[in-house]
């Protein structure tokens, strides 16, 4: 970038850093304990057409879809136009500085980086990059979905001709970057044509654990995280931060025949050259980034984005290291120290060299100011919520509209640090062996004289502007009676008001989302399971296993013994399966003589098992099993395994 072209953009963004930055503190709410609160009705961000025209996140646009992505039973997995309603003047519902964040991520369509690399963005929640090889596209991650990554391909090609793909490298182990492999191309082709599927160390492992062990959970709690029940309008989802929406389609995946596992490590992937740098262990479990010689192009993975990422995930997983985050990010300064571009796999790309200096920075620097100042405080004697009100930003982090808390915050960031140091105990002997939640609300609430005494409280809290008082409050009456109507509307009223509020599109979505279910009661179904299939079949068979132990009712369990030989048709596996003490083991070796029962079966019949689209009765008299041995010990084996519904109530008890 020219001297003078580089200066006007930086003078563009700075004016409109401040713009933001004056209009989030002036519309301050009375609550003002909680920096994710402004009041989105007292002021409003206008994003002129002219500006957003300018702005990086058009920069390189060729051209944008329009309708519907639906499943092969016709279900709608994806609207290009169900968010047109973002645009121009930010309502009252929506926090003023993350509907700019929305506007920005609502510009979809197909763009190009640099000569020989483009995007495609707004076909999921994550972005898919097509690099030009020798022969065909280097294609860098796959969408969630394989609906969405279908259509996205069959884009480009419309817009930049019938190539193949020659080569297909994952970024790292979240689903948003490998679900939709099957749509870049099937199992099938891959194999045929021998394509290098180029993956970080540890990639199957951990893309495959995190659906299983703890899928209901992690599934439900993603429904709040995501938005996925709240109608696409400005009282409901208007963004996710890192993108617009989840496409929940079919899911797969594709091993990897190529694994990074050095620090750094260079091949040639269909003519071009790549210089990975190992980051695992970061944003996530397996993940790396890479520089691209030829092209003076970085692609940062999701270790850097135009917003503050998550170092806890509020749908669930385990805690992320901010300090080696912020470590693998200095390193990443001298990787770019000569690239004309750093292009990530969410949001718009960052060019030139000063801009790319300063976004990797300051990065760098939120990780590490709030990891060290949640432990400087930590050592202080305070305790995870206590840091968390008095952590802030310097104001040369806060005014980087790049890190500002559009999916992670620094609230629960501070939370983040502190578990991962600490764990869940603030060592106060009172929170040692507290009441469960219900029996503490039944006591509160009698203490403060009834329900309806509360629930007066409640509303004079809600007059005063004191939302998380007020939502603290009805949260022990709507524990305790769960019918009580009056209770359940003021507490959707304020979660309405926290969301409407929130900078954070994860915090409004968890809001407005525990808003609904207390007006509609939760979803009847949990997140369907069966789209996972393609997936699940390159999952190995002791996942399942594992999942079955932490399945094991130890009530039904108590006092009982069982050895059931399980026997795989088809992939020749043979597995003895143990109850004893109400654990469940498994190991992999010949089946044993004195078992109670040997079930034969395949594969694919035993994860319609474990999807529950087979088991009990219909497992013992399919045609697709084998039985030897006690029929009845088989059947009160599987009686002992739970099948987790998903849907369970959050906001109720």
């Amino acid at each position: 970038m020219h001297g003078s072209a580089m200066t006007s953009n930086l003078r563009v963004r700075f004016l409109f850093v401040m713009l933001v930055s004056l209009l989030t503190v002036a519309c301050q709410k009375s609550d003002t304990s909680t920096s994710q609160k402004s009041s989105a009705g007292s002021a409003q961000t206008q994003i002129s057409q002219a500006w957003l025209e300018k702005s990086d996140a058009r920069r390189g646009f060729i051209a944008a879809p329009t309708g519907q992505v639906k499943d092969s039973e016709g279900k709608v997995i994806w609207d290009f136009d169900a968010f047109a309603f973002v645009q121009g003047d930010a309502p009252a519902s929506v926090n003023p500085s993350l509907w700019r964040q929305a506007t920005l991520n609502n510009q979809k369509g197909l763009f190009k980086v640099t000569e020989g690399i483009w995007q495609l963005r707004g076909f999921d929640l994550a972005n898919i990059t097509l690099i030009q090889g020798k022969s065909g596209w280097i294609v860098i991650d796959a969408l969630t979905a394989q609906e969405t990554s279908a259509v996205a391909m069959a884009f480009a090609r419309k817009h930049l001709g019938n190539q193949k793909v020659s080569a297909l490298v994952f970024t790292h182990s979240h689903a948003d970057h490998f679900g939709g492999a099957l749509g870049v191309i099937s199992a099938q082709e891959a194999k045929s044509r021998k394509i290098p599927i180029v993956a970080p160390v540890g990639f199957m492992e951990e893309a495959t654990s995190e659906n299983i062990l703890v899928g209901p959970a992690m599934g439900r709690r993603a429904m709040y995280m995501y938005g996925s029940r709240l109608p696409k309008n400005e009282k409901g989802l208007v963004d996710n931060g890192l993108g617009k929406a989840v496409a929940f389609g079919k899911m797969g995946i594709l091993a990897p025949t190529i694994t990074v596992h050095q620090e750094k490590q260079m091949m040639t992937l269909d003519g071009v050259r790549f210089v990975f740098h190992n980051a695992s262990g970061t944003e996530a479990p397996s993940e790396f980034t890479f520089y691209l010689p030829d092209f003076k192009a970085y692609c940062g993975a999701e270790l850097m984005g135009h917003t503050l990422h998550n170092l806890y995930t509020l749908r669930g997983a385990k805690v992320r290291d901010a300090s080696k985050w912020a470590s693998v990010l200095n390193d990443s300064l001298r990787y770019v120290q000569n690239s004309d571009v750093v292009f990530n796999q969410h949001h718009w790309p960052v060019w030139g060299a000063a801009n790319i200096q300063d976004f990797i920075a300051k990065q760098r620097d939120a990780y590490q100011f709030i990891h060290d100042q949640t432990v400087r405080h930590m050592n202080a004697g305070l305790n995870a919520a206590e840091i968390s009100e008095i952590v802030q930003m310097p104001k040369a982090l806060d005014e980087h509209l790049s890190v500002r808390g559009y999916y992670g915050t620094v609230r629960h960031n501070v939370k983040a640090v502190y578990q991962n140091y600490m764990g869940w105990f603030d060592a106060h002997p009172a929170n040692l062996d507290p009441l469960p939640p219900l029996q503490a609300s039944e006591r509160y609430v009698n203490l403060m004289g009834g329900a309806d005494k509360v629930v007066l409280a409640a509303k004079e809290a809600l007059a005063k502007g004191e939302h998380r008082w007020a939502a603290e409050l009805l949260k022990h009456v709507v524990y305790v009676s769960p019918s009580n109507t009056e209770a359940k509307n003021l507490l959707a009223e304020t979660f309405d008001h926290l969301g409407f509020a929130s900078e954070s599109s994860a915090w409004r979505n968890f809001y407005l989302t525990g808003s609904l279910e207390l007006r509609e009661g939760p979803p009847e179904k949990g997140m369907p399971r069966e789209s996972l299939i393609d997936m699940l079949n390159q999952t190995p068979i002791e996942r399942f296993l594992e999942a079955m132990a932490a399945s094991l009712n130890a009530t039904k369990a108590e006092g009982k013994k069982l050895k059931i030989n399980l026997v795989f048709s088809d992939t020749k596996q043979t597995y003895v399966l143990r109850i004893e003490n109400s654990v469940l083991h498994h190991v992999q070796k010949s089946p044993e003589k004195d078992a109670n029962a040997t079930l034969t079966l395949t594969q694919p019949f035993f994860l319609k098992m474990v999807l529950g689209q087979a088991g009990g009765k219909d497992l013992l008299l399919s045609d697709q099993t084998k039985i030897d041995g006690s029929t009845l010990d088989l059947a009160t084996f599987f009686s002992m395994l739970d099948k987790a519904p998903g849907n369970f109530s959050i906001v109720t008890r």
